[in-house]
């Protein structure tokens, strides 16, 4: 992978740090491919991440979100009985995954079924932050909002 060397970017602006830190870390914080995901767009303000997590129950998983970092933690009770296999494939261990959500991305739930983890999220754009228009006439501005479009 290459390295791109972001200083330059430092000494000419102010406030963007933490996106050259998450350029920068991009293909860093991968440690491997377990367990496998998806990340889907479900609707134009809701995704969906689904991570496999065969042999996982609910107890075993935790959801936690920190900032902009969704970390979600799979804990395997190491087996106290020695089982012998002959061919191991289904992968079984612990395992700790780390998302970066954009601003204004919420968790609004997540369920197991079928050995698949599904995470909702959703964008949720505060109203102080949508467009607006400003109508001009002689006694003064008028602020409206406007209605998002479904254009995508």
């Amino acid at each position: 992978m290459r390295s791109y060397d972001l200083t330059p970017l430092y000494r000419t602006t102010v406030g963007f740090d933490r996106m050259f830190d998450l350029l920068d870390n991009l293909g860093k914080s991968e440690a491997g491919g377990y367990p496998p995901y998806n990340i889907e767009r479900v609707d134009e303000d809701c995704y969906r991440i689904t991570l496999a997590v065969a042999g996982f129950a609910e107890s075993d998983i935790e959801i936690e979100i920190h900032e902009t970092t969704l970390k979600v933690v799979g804990m395997r009770p190491d087996a106290e009985d020695a089982r012998t296999f002959l061919h191991q494939g289904i992968a079984g261990r612990s395992f700790e995954r780390r998302f970066q959500l954009a601003d204004h991305v919420k968790v609004v739930g997540a369920n197991l079924s079928n050995g698949l983890l599904n995470i909702e999220l959703q964008r949720e754009i505060p109203e102080a932050k949508k467009p607006r228009k400003i109508e001009i006439n002689s006694s003064g501005s008028k602020v409206e909002v406007l209605k998002a479009s479904n254009a995508a």
